[in-house]
């Protein structure tokens, strides 16, 4: 018998065979690596109970000239701002009707209330609040009825529906008075990827199979513009578009008698002959549909405009806010209103100075620390004249265009000021744009720049530092010290010392043989400098929200993986802990090590282990731990050595077996199990390490394993 000391080496090496790393680490879940060595990762809790609405994807953390302690984060439905655990709503208002443009219908028993508001704008899940209603009678008091509801059903471009908080009764027969006013705030985002337009884009025809459908009543020629049909409902609004067979036709207009017109060859298609009982069904338009228009016809594309998710990007200017929902316009929070004010259009507030071209649209703002200027990528251009208030309203995903120093409305270049723009030269659209301590790094999809600003005349300049590189997502990229660390498509890149180059990655398979590449757009990228961390958060598999992660400890240069569902990231700065955000919560991590006071998993597993240099089999009967539970909250935290026992490398595990390491004291020394006893026999043998009892801290250090020759079959 001999004991053999197991020393392992540091990270996770995934892409090559277990046997070819002996010695290493192959798998693992909430760990990471310190001074070589495996560890529990640090724990969570909730930094309040108080919730917010949507999936928070953008943190921004600034304080105001009080001291004030501001978090602003960015959801597909709204914008807040968090101070002292306290979520305020500043998202911006889209429209405010006159009053009486509103009225609602009531339906006996039912919480559905119709709102009718003429051209109203709205998407469902907006957000509208209402005042000046009247009572409807009934249940559907004023006070019902006046507050902020959100829209869960279009039912045209005149009416939605929205649901009440109790059941109306007979008696709510009124439509709420002249004196309803509707506040509308912008429009809300999406929460995931819609694909592209186009053959082969979508589904077969360009429909689902739960689109609205009925069949025609006639045969058509080829020229025909009334069409019969056995049941025109949900589909006989104008503009409406139905499909038939592969022809689109637009609804011109309907009767009572099931008799639409239409415009034929609709969208590129061909007008063609039709047989009596062909199949109809609702493109686009209505929403009574219970699914849209999937593509037919048009260009194909990986993406539409709108179909991305809504992101937002933000930055202080002072002490108060600007936003940019990505391909929307820019808005402006005045830390002077205070908390109750909500953030309003640039190129239509009430800030001071003569507004001039401000961009209508753009993919993110920053705001350059060293020389103050707003910065608008992938935005519309100029104004038409000198005096336009605002830009062109045509984006360009190649422009950059930036404002006068020190004032958020004046964006027209002249002799006087200091606005200007710059259009990127490769690539065929701005993805991201990272501020370092020295210029600002800017990704299209194929390459990168960096812009530094050189005074005037033309106060920024930009060159062409790298092409053919990919960038993942417009959250995929971070800067840390000088350097620049980003998750391209299918490998990792860093840009240091005026070089880009990729990074080795010993998990690089594990992460992108398993991506949901459709929901790239949800990956983003936080640091955890305590730990000289860099962490991606992605979606794996079929799974459409981010659920996994990668880290790469840039100290140590090693990688390890994990499980974990985090929608956006903050390292700790002005804030003393990380803050993630999930399930409508904000995080402080690095608390603990349990997960919001329930128990969490951690395990790390090595490679298989060779302890004969022949063919022999070998006999496992003790191991030695080497463990230490320093951190821990419980008062006896234990961790359980598993051994796995493999005949051949292509065989499975033929025998397993798993001991418990408890500590038992902490004075003056920390004294846990001595030895584990184990009876495991074969050729080779891989060691886990898993702690799944609440308040654990543990360490692996160098355990020992007893061993002997134990023959050839």
């Amino acid at each position: 018998m001999a004991f053999l000391p197991l020393k392992f080496k540091p990270g996770i090496v995934s892409d090559i065979t277990p046997y070819s790393n002996e010695g290493g680490f192959v798998d693992c879940d909430k760990i990471r690596f310190r001074l070589g060595t495996p560890e529990k990762m640090g724990g969570w809790s909730k930094y309040s109970a108080s919730t917010y609405e949507g999936t928070a994807r953008r943190l921004h953390n600034w304080v105001a000239l009080d001291g004030s302690d501001f978090l602003g984060i960015g959801t597909e439905l709204k914008y807040y701002i968090e101070e002292g655990q306290t979520f305020t709503d500043i998202t911006p208002i889209r429209n405010t009707t006159s009053a009486g443009d509103v009225t609602f219908g009531a339906t006996n028993g039912s919480t559905t209330i119709t709102v009718t508001d003429p051209a109203h704008g709205a998407n469902e899940n907006d957000f509208v609040v209402f005042s000046g209603a009247a009572s409807l009678g009934g249940n559907m008091t004023a006070a019902v009825l006046n507050k902020e509801y959100k829209i869960v059903n279009l039912v045209s471009s005149n009416a939605y529906e929205i649901t009440a908080s109790l059941a109306a009764n007979g008696s709510d027969s009124g439509n709420g008075g002249s004196s309803v006013v509707g506040v509308y705030q912008l429009n809300t985002g999406l929460n995931t990827t819609v694909g592209g337009t186009g053959w082969g884009a979508g589904q077969w025809s360009g429909t689902t199979s739960s689109a609205l459908s009925t069949t025609l009543n006639e045969a058509l020629d080829n020229s025909e513009t009334a069409v019969d049909v056995v049941d025109e409902t949900g589909m006989n609004t104008a503009n409406d578009v139905i499909l038939v067979g592969n022809e689109l036709m637009l609804v011109s207009a309907t009767t009572d008698d099931n008799t639409m017109t239409v415009a034929r060859g609709h969208s590129g298609t061909t007008a063609t002959t039709h047989d009596n009982g062909s199949l109809v069904r609702l493109a686009t338009g209505n929403a009574l549909a219970t699914d849209d228009f999937v593509g037919w016809g048009s260009a194909a594309s990986i993406t539409v405009p709108g179909a991305q998710i809504r992101l937002w990007s933000h930055d202080n200017f002072g002490e108060d806010l600007i936003i940019n929902p990505r391909n929307g316009g820019l808005f402006y929070w005045d830390r002077s209103g205070g908390l109750g004010a909500r953030a309003i259009e640039v190129s239509a507030s009430g800030l001071s100075g003569t507004r001039t071209s401000v961009p209508q649209i753009c993919k993110q703002i920053i705001v350059s620390d060293s020389d103050r200027h707003i910065i608008a990528f992938g935005c519309d251009g100029l104004g038409t004249t000198a005096g336009a208030t605002q830009g062109s309203g045509v984006q360009d995903p190649l422009l950059i265009r930036f404002s006068s120093q020190e004032n958020p409305v004046d964006w027209f270049p002249t002799t006087t000021n200091t606005a200007g723009d710059l259009r990127l030269g490769g690539g065929s659209e701005f993805v991201q744009a990272v501020e370092t301590k020295q210029e600002i790094l800017v990704f299209t999809n194929k390459s990168l720049h960096s812009m530094k600003f050189i005074g005037p005349p033309f106060t920024f300049g930009i060159r062409e530092l790298s092409k053919n590189i990919t960038i993942m997502s417009p959250a995929s990229a971070i800067a840390v010290d000088d350097s620049v660390y980003w998750m391209g498509v299918d490998t990792f890149y860093i840009y240091s010392g005026g070089a880009t180059k990729q990074i080795p990655c010993s998990v690089k398979d594990k992460v992108f043989l398993d991506f949901n590449l459709e929901e790239k757009d949800k990956v983003h990228v936080g640091v955890n400098s305590e730990f000289s961390e860099i962490i991606w958060f992605y979606p794996s598999g079929d799974v459409t929200e981010v659920n996994s992660y990668v880290t790469y400890n840039y100290a140590e240069n090693i990688w390890y993986f994990g499980n974990l569902a985090r929608q956006a990231w903050m390292d700790r700065g002005i804030r003393n802990l990380p803050i993630a955000t999930g399930d409508q919560y904000l995080y402080n991590h690095e608390v603990g090590y349990d997960d919001d006071g329930s128990a969490m998993t951690s395990f790390v597993e090595s490679a298989p282990m060779k302890f004969t240099q022949d063919e022999k089999f070998s006999f496992v009967n003790q191991i030695i731990p080497d463990v230490n539970f320093n951190g821990s909250t419980s008062i006896n935290p234990s961790v359980d050595f598993t051994i796995k026992a493999q005949n051949y490398s292509g065989s499975g595990i033929t025998q397993t077996s798993t001991g418990s390491a408890q500590r038992s004291s902490t004075s003056p020394v920390e004294v846990y199990t001595e030895k584990l006893d184990f009876r495991v026999r074969g050729r080779t043998f891989a060691l886990r390490l898993e702690s799944t009892g609440l308040g654990t801290k543990y360490k692996l250090g160098t355990p020992q394993v007893n061993i002997k020759e134990d023959g050839r079959r």
